[in-house]
């Protein structure tokens, strides 16, 4: 008997529902190249235009700027794959923050900042309560201030 969670999809990006927001996760497999993220990343290109948000985390940010959806925005990502990620020039990288939000785009750095954007999102979008209260559940305790970022200085950014 196996325990634990497992995700099953439902859909795939061809036959995607419309969406309001889309989470974009970072991790090592956004850093190398394959059929599978290629077809997230012309899923992200084709997705955006409709979308009320995207929200990238750590170097989802990766994917983003390849789909050409973070050009001219300012965004962030995580500060140890910082090198390889700004390569995406056309994207204004901010290398200070927590995270960052441009217009309909919200961007973190790492896995726990994209905790804090995630709660910062549902409280713009949801309230404040909803947000303390789902922070509180997870007995989290919240940054948020978007430009509280130890990890610029540990990076040397």
């Amino acid at each position: 008997m196996a325990l634990g969670q497992s995700l099953v999809p439902t859909h795939t990006f061809a036959a995607a529902p419309t969406l309001d927001l889309l989470l974009v996760p970072g991790g090592l497999g956004t850093r190398v190249p394959c059929p599978e993220i290629s077809d997230a990343i012309a899923y992200i290109r084709a997705t955006y235009p409709s979308l009320k948000y995207l929200v990238t985390v750590c170097t989802g940010s990766i994917l983003a700027s390849q789909a050409g959806v973070l050009d001219g925005k300012r965004a962030t990502t995580n500060k140890m794959a910082w090198a390889t990620t700004v390569a995406y020039p056309d994207v204004r990288w901010v290398p200070r923050a927590r995270w960052v939000v441009d217009g309909n785009v919200w961007s973190s750095s790492g896995v726990s900042a994209g905790i804090d954007v995630t709660l910062a999102w549902i409280g713009d979008v949801y309230g404040e309560e909803v947000a303390r209260g789902i922070a509180n559940g997870m007995e989290y305790t919240r940054h948020e201030d978007s430009r509280f970022d130890p990890f610029a200085e540990l990076y040397g950014l």
